[in-house]
């Protein structure tokens, strides 16, 4: 079994002498036995403060709900929260510890918020030359596959901050190590590795125990399917959320299911297969409306191209369906959200496919050369 930074944190304790400690976690701060990382910080260093990114340190809110300070019931320490009016721990938050710890399990997307959390944590314990410990987890799409395109820093947002593609292929201690070199940030970082890992390694393999980082990545194979059908938020298409297998599966009231599975099982696509079904969501999109879905299914988890074939499926609905439709900015001013899931305004403004998936694979391999440098595991 893998063994997490969490577990050796006693071969690495010398890094946390006589500081006080802060953390920045969430339900997956768990070691092998599910003993959270709280607790086994609170027993073994001074841990004083803790942080919450988005969905809150227990797991109990869901997507872009906004979180207040407020004390842990079960600890009795002070949480402040690093998503909503704060994304950045302010000056007096940083008053209250030495060096400031990171343990939540990632998606290995781009969009994720947890990334930029860790990021904006880290410029801020740069500026007050706080150190930053990065406690290291499996990307659970594996570490060695790269896909999608760079991100156009015109379109940056918190679920896109730095320019790397959809698909990074690092760790989150790697991606640590990058975004602390590559965008200068210059933190004071450890990242406490993992043991047994190897970079082919999807989550299951790992022998590791699934704990949904956020509420709408249930299990283990999601993460993929995640980095396939996100895009679908920037769209009238419902990504499966307010159902039992989000982002598994799309639909829309005004889709023809039958004739857009045959369509797109007839382009042969590697690693995956598209039934048609029926869902009614309970929230997010299409509310309580009946909508004519795809499900997908994966069958080779190797060659599936997850990227491509969220764009693949956008360009036939987009065609095909005069009712498609990309939703508004969120905020006056603001970008098309499809822009910021995508970095780019290609896919909104027609760009041909043939020329989007061409610059995906030219970023892909050449991120794939520059990421080796900071690569910890064969």
């Amino acid at each position: 079994m893998v063994k997490t930074g969490i577990e050796r944190i006693d071969e690495y304790i010398n890094i946390f002498k006589d500081k006080r400690v802060g953390l920045i976690t969430n339900p997956t701060g768990v070691d092998n036995n599910f003993r959270s990382t709280i607790d086994i910080l609170r027993d073994k260093v001074n841990l004083v403060v803790l942080f919450s990114p988005e969905h809150g340190i227990r797991g109990n809110l869901q997507a872009g709900e906004r979180l207040d300070t407020y004390v842990d019931e079960t600890t009795g320490l002070t949480v402040y929260s690093l998503y909503g009016k704060t994304r950045k721990p302010t000056a007096e938050m940083l008053e209250l510890f030495d060096i400031l710890v990171f343990d939540i399990q990632d998606t290995g997307a781009r969009f994720y918020t947890y990334l930029y959390t860790m990021a904006y944590a880290m410029i801020a314990c740069k500026e007050t030359n706080k150190e930053f410990v990065v406690l290291d987890r499996p990307n659970p799409v594996n570490s060695t596959i790269v896909e999608g395109n760079m991100l156009d820093i015109n379109f940056r947002s918190f679920i896109g901050y730095y320019s790397i593609p959809q698909r990074y292929g690092l760790t989150i201690g790697e991606l640590a190590k990058y975004f602390n070199d590559k965008e200068e940030i210059k933190a004071t970082l450890h990242v406490i590795p993992m043991e047994n890992y190897k970079r082919s390694m999807t989550y299951k393999d790992t022998g590791l125990k699934w704990v949904l980082p956020s509420p709408n990545i249930p299990t283990e194979e999601t993460p993929l399917y995640y980095l396939c059908t996100c895009i679908f938020e920037g769209t009238n298409l419902s990504e499966g959320r307010g159902t039992a297998k989000p982002f598994h599966m799309f639909g829309s009231p005004y889709l023809n299911n039958y004739d857009l599975a045959k369509k797109l099982n007839d382009l042969n696509l590697s690693g995956v297969m598209f039934r048609p079904t029926f869902f009614t969501p309970t929230f997010s999109k299409h509310t309580n409306e009946l909508c004519k879905g795809i499900e997908l299914h994966i069958t080779n988890i190797n060659s599936f191209e997850p990227v491509k074939t969220g764009y693949l499926i956008v360009d036939i609905i987009r065609n095909d369906y005069q009712e498609f439709d990309f939703i508004p900015p969120f905020s006056k001013g603001g970008k098309p959200f499809i822009d910021l899931l995508t970095g780019s305004d290609d896919i909104r403004n027609n760009v041909s496919l043939e020329k989007i998936l061409n610059q995906m694979n030219n970023d892909g391999l050449n991120f794939t050369k520059e990421k080796r440098r900071y690569e910890i595991y064969e």
